[in-house]
């Protein structure tokens, strides 16, 4: 597991406060389920496709979607957002989408940029 990139425990500090309450059973380490959704989306992979060393990738998916559903990547991104000075640039060959990828707006599973604009 040491050539997983994980994130540091100073940009977990920073954003587990959006986290939801663990009800009941505790859950599975949030840094490293959250490391692995950040490599599955940098990379433009399937969700099985994620190393081993992240956790199950059911777990990985099923995480992604219940927090999409909740907004907290909406609240984590218009936090960051809001620290930076307001330019975000993003190099448009780095990503990758699937053939699915039209139907997340759908979904209500894509971030919400024009809320988190008018948040600052």
């Amino acid at each position: 597991m040491s050539d997983l990139l994980l994130l540091s425990e100073a940009q977990m500090r920073r954003i587990e406060g959006y986290f939801p309450l663990s009800h009941g059973v505790p859950r599975v380490d949030d840094q490293r389920i959250l490391s692995g959704i950040l490599f599955v989306i940098r990379n433009g992979l399937r969700w099985r496709d994620a190393p081993a060393g992240y956790g199950p990738h059911k777990t990985i998916y099923n995480r992604f979607i219940r927090w999409s559903r909740l907004g907290v990547f909406n609240r984590i991104f218009a936090e960051l957002a809001r620290d930076g000075d307001g330019v975000l640039m993003i190099d448009a060959t780095h990503l990758k989408a699937h053939r699915t990828a039209a139907s997340l707006l759908k979904k209500g599973l894509y971030p919400d940029v024009s809320d988190a604009a008018g948040a600052g």
